[in-house]
């Protein structure tokens, strides 16, 4: 069986790519954190993942893998840091809009990361989702083999904050290590785990 296929997104797809990461990512105790309310937080999560994807398929690379049932299989979204990013327009009023009464959460999530983002050039893993009927078929190896080989020929670093351990092993597997200081941490208490994969 030849191996699926990985293709980048349509523009048109970007906020079809910020549900399905939303759904991909709803058990994550962080999307807890940013929308406590059960009822509302499908749609902010949704919308959040939307607009950083808007921004990754302008300022960086969206890929996915189809799924035969229609959807996707998986996602995979990546911003570049080798070059300086442009503030995206109206970023912060768009957030506001999009988050509500929980934006103060969101602001917390945004300082954190910027606060101890690397300064090092470098592709950000910024989401690697999975539909969970999909799951331990090796398609999120796939997505980051894909572009790490890229990479790898370029001399180019990567980064990503992985969200459990268990996801801290297997992107242990991929090559990237954690970094000192190696957790970061909201302000309820949910770890984020900073991991950087050395260009080779």
């Amino acid at each position: 069986m030849s191996d699926p296929v990985i293709r980048p997104i349509r523009e048109d797809e970007v906020e079809t790519v910020g549900a399905f990461i939303s759904n991909a990512f709803d058990d994550l105790a962080a999307n807890h954190y940013l929308v406590p309310v059960p009822a509302e937080r499908e749609t902010v999560m949704a919308g959040f993942f939307s607009l950083e994807s808007e921004t990754a398929f302008k300022q960086g690379r969206i890929e996915v893998i189809d799924h035969p049932d229609g959807g996707y299989a998986a996602a995979a979204v990546w911003f570049d840091r080798v070059t300086d990013l442009p503030e995206a327009e109206a970023y912060m009023e768009r957030l506001e809009t999009i988050t509500g009464d929980h934006f103060e959460r969101f602001g917390a999530l945004g300082e954190l990361f910027d606060k101890n983002h690397p300064h090092e050039p470098h592709w950000h893993l910024a989401f690697l989702g999975v539909r969970p009927s999909e799951q331990g078929k090796s398609l999120g190896s796939l997505m980051m083999k894909h572009v790490h080989d890229e990479l790898d020929a370029n001399g180019t670093a990567a980064y990503l904050e992985a969200t459990n351990q268990n996801n801290v092993r297997l992107y242990r597997r991929h090559g990237y290590q954690p970094m000192d200081p190696c957790e970061i941490y909201l302000p309820d208490g949910t770890a984020f785990y900073r991991m950087w994969r050395a260009a080779s």
